[in-house]
């Protein structure tokens, strides 16, 4: 089966073409400091297929990273998702970054992740929430840890082992990709992007 998974809701972008395990085609996109990542990701489809000798009619499963993350990311994903499998009338599968990142040392790891307000995303074996800072410092106490580069250094102090998935260069397109022929495909109408704490509320000035 071929398939076609991206992300933009962590720090970059990643799409990454597979079929049967094996992968077809990958890039991956930073800021440019004008432009979010996210702008670049339909362009970068069509040259991830373009490279692959594929047309998007050659896709078969659209495998998209549903959050926590980028509120703008989120949305940009699992819109374009959306979009691709309606109009190739294929299912999708929806996958947590938090999922995705806890597979990254080719193991199950907690994972942790600043949400924000003094709290993080916390995901072991199952997401359990957004907690606060505190609470966070004794859960992860002799554990090993995915987290990210804000919260790097409070989790060593008090984990077994403690890495920055913005540290390394991960394959998370691999593993976004592997998780999706885990779960069971679905209609584009039932991906939803995963809010675990709600979008932020702008007034108008």
């Amino acid at each position: 089966m071929k398939i076609l998974g991206f992300d933009t809701c962590l720090d970059k972008t990643y799409i990454t073409l597979s079929e049967d395990g094996n992968v077809l085609g990958s890039k991956t996109i930073l800021s440019d400091g004008e432009n979010y990542h996210s702008a670049y990701l339909i362009s970068t489809i069509r040259a991830v297929l373009k490279d692959a000798g594929l047309t998007p009619r050659d896709v078969e499963l659209i495998a998209t990273d549903i959050g926590p993350g980028s509120f703008t990311g989120i949305r940009a994903c699992t819109t374009v998702a959306r979009v691709f499998a309606q109009q190739l009338d294929i299912k999708t599968v929806g996958v947590s970054s938090l999922e995705i990142l806890s597979k990254i040392r080719g193991r199950d790891d907690m994972v942790v992740l600043d949400a924000r307000k003094n709290k993080a995303y916390v995901y072991d074996g199952k997401i359990l929430g957004a907690i606060e800072l505190e609470e966070v410092d004794r859960m992860v106490k002799g554990r090993n840890v995915v987290t990210d580069n804000s919260l790097l250094e409070r989790v060593s102090a008090n984990a077994e082992s403690a890495v920055s998935y913005e540290a390394g260069d991960y394959p998370l397109g691999e593993i976004l990709s592997k998780l999706a022929q885990e779960k069971e495909p679905a209609d584009w109408r039932k991906l939803k992007p995963l809010y675990i704490q709600p979008p932020p509320v702008f007034k108008k000035q």
